[in-house]
């Protein structure tokens, strides 16, 4: 008889790659993202530098027997898909890299037990009950790690406490209580060495609050808070957060698609508790296929489109007069992605095709198709006026109502065939507005509503940015293209009007990776341009119109 053999090391040190921050971090972050899971009101880390201990103890609902005793199956998990913003205890069982022993104690209701685990080779990890060592109090679970490093950071109160402040800032800060009490009732308190956390308040002179709204719905949906600094900001704080049960999931301008002027000076944070249901397994990023994947890319664009217009007001749009138009350029990209689908199949995930063309996000608009109406943000109200419902239609107005989350799905006023150019991204750039920052955004619901499905655009988009240190022309993330405009070579593209061959080479370049392997990455590219240059002649046959018939 055979027996399977499994390298539980290996295995751990695989999920620890997979997280982005250190090990030490996930493992803070983890534990107490299931606290917070487990219902818990108050969580406390308690370090011991004498004996190189950390205890984390929260009052949440703790675990029956059974539970605590598949909790020690490193594959197991007993959170549904969709819930929640730990994973399967992940911080515990990545402390077993770190620590000598784990001590987990448990209480619930009338079950109180205890068991300690450790890796003892890279192959076993045993387990075993032992009596409650009375770190809990009348309810909830208390892990204590005894660390193998004796200078390990998680022994430091002040590395403790800033990551808790980092990762979990939303429950730290008062302008987002109202938002998160329909989560945490109860309000959320973290100690570190019997020392509460006090709330971080804003002080800055640029700090806007943009409550967004569903439909007709008085309380917010999500809440954005940006500030505006007037000195550099350090690297790891640059950008927008965007959270959703009060835990950080990621932070930067590459997610949500926008690159202003002065970057490294604006800061600001998204709590969206309705993105819970849309992040990964591993509760670590956020899915981008299938209606999950849907309602995270349409709720970007909404957000795109709220913050862009905070950064007009500000001024701190990028100039787009130096840049070259780029609606038909997307469009030949495009095309020319289309045609490539099918020799290299990593590329469908940027084409979204099916039968009867591109794939559509339902959109609400006029007619009497009930689709999903997804969330997208409209025009703030002007004073006096109330907010405009984003799902209210007129059916006096012959003008289908303006969709601000889709480029392509409905040219808004000042397109390219008026006076005005959208961006890059393909989501228009909102006039500036006095007074707009204050006022509040509206957001149609996910509900159902009136309307037909227009087609929307979300996938291979171009941006630009500014690395002068980078030698690479461009970078691809997620579904967009960065060009690196302080590349010399972008500069003199410039000059010699060739910047549309520029930007498809830059294309080419970043999509290789991506489409084969190292080897077979000239003859992509030279595939991929000679496609390209077919683009702009090649003409596509009319779609035929369906007859309908009159009753």
């Amino acid at each position: 008889m055979g027996e399977t053999r499994v390298d539980l090391q290996h295995l751990l040190e695989d999920l620890r790659d997979a997280y982005t921050g250190s090990l030490e971090e996930t493992i803070l972050t983890e534990i107490t993202a299931n606290a917070l899971d487990s219902g818990a009101t108050r969580i406390s880390l308690q370090p011991d530098a004498a004996a190189a201990t950390l205890t984390v103890v929260d009052d949440g609902r703790g675990m029956k027997r059974r539970e605590l005793a598949r909790y020690h199956d490193v594959a197991a998990s007993s959170k549904a898909r969709g819930e929640g913003i730990g994973f399967a205890g992940v911080g515990i069982k990545l402390g077993l890299l770190v620590a000598e022993d784990v001590v987990t104690e448990t209480r619930r209701n009338a079950t109180h037990v205890a068991t300690v685990w450790r890796l003892a080779t890279r192959t076993r990890a045993p387990w075993k009950w032992i009596p409650p060592p009375g770190l809990t109090g009348p309810r909830g679970t208390a892990v204590r790690l005894r660390l193998s490093n004796p200078l390990s950071p998680l022994l430091d109160a002040g590395y403790l406490e800033e990551a808790i402040r980092v990762h979990f800032a939303p429950l730290l800060d008062p302008a987002f209580d109202d938002l998160l009490r329909r989560h945490y009732p109860h309000g959320i308190v973290f100690e570190v060495q019997g020392q509460a956390l006090a709330a971080t308040t804003g002080r800055v002179r640029d700090r806007v609050t943009i409550p967004i709204r569903l439909g007709r719905k008085r309380l917010p949906s999500a809440m954005a808070i940006v500030e505006r600094h007037e000195h550099p900001l350090p690297e790891d704080q640059q950008g927008i957060a965007i959270s959703t049960f009060g835990k950080v999931i990621k932070r930067g301008w590459d997610w949500l698609g926008l690159a202003p002027a002065t970057a490294w000076r604006i800061t600001g944070l998204v709590e969206a508790p309705d993105l819970a249901a849309c992040l990964t397994l591993s509760k670590n990023d956020f899915i981008r296929t299938g209606p999950r994947g849907a309602a995270y890319l349409t709720y970007r664009k909404a957000l795109q489109d709220v913050l862009s217009r905070q950064l007009n007001a500000w001024g701190d749009t990028p100039d787009a007069e130096a840049r070259p138009r780029t609606v038909r350029l997307e469009r030949d990209l495009e095309r020319v992605l289309e045609d490539l689908a099918d020799d290299f199949p990593l590329l469908r995930s940027l084409v979204d095709q099916r039968a009867g063309g591109q794939k559509r996000l339902p959109l609400p608009g006029r007619g009497p198709e009930q689709v999903p109406g997804p969330l997208f943000a409209s025009f703030a109200a002007t004073d006096g006026e109330e907010a405009v419902d984003a799902n209210a239609g007129n059916p006096d107005d012959g003008e289908p109502r303006r969709d601000i989350t889709s480029g392509d799905a409905a040219e808004p006023p000042g397109s390219p065939e008026s006076e005005s150019e959208p961006s890059a991204a393909g989501t228009p750039r909102a006039r500036p507005d006095d007074g707009a920052s204050q006022r509040p955004f509206v957001v149609g619901a996910l509900g159902t509503v009136a309307g037909r499905r227009r087609p929307a655009r979300y996938g291979l988009l171009v941006q630009f940015e500014s690395r002068p240190g980078d030698t690479e022309l461009g970078r691809l993330v997620d579904s967009t293209i960065w060009i690196n405009e302080a590349h010399p070579a972008y500069a003199r593209a410039t000059a010699s009007r060739s910047a549309g061959y520029h930007i498809a080479l830059t294309v080419a370049l970043a999509l290789a990776p991506l489409a084969v392997d190292p080897r077979e990455e000239h003859a992509f590219i030279t595939q991929f341009l000679a496609h390209w240059g077919g683009a702009n002649v090649a003409k596509r046959e009319p779609r035929k119109k369906s007859k309908k018939k009159r009753g």
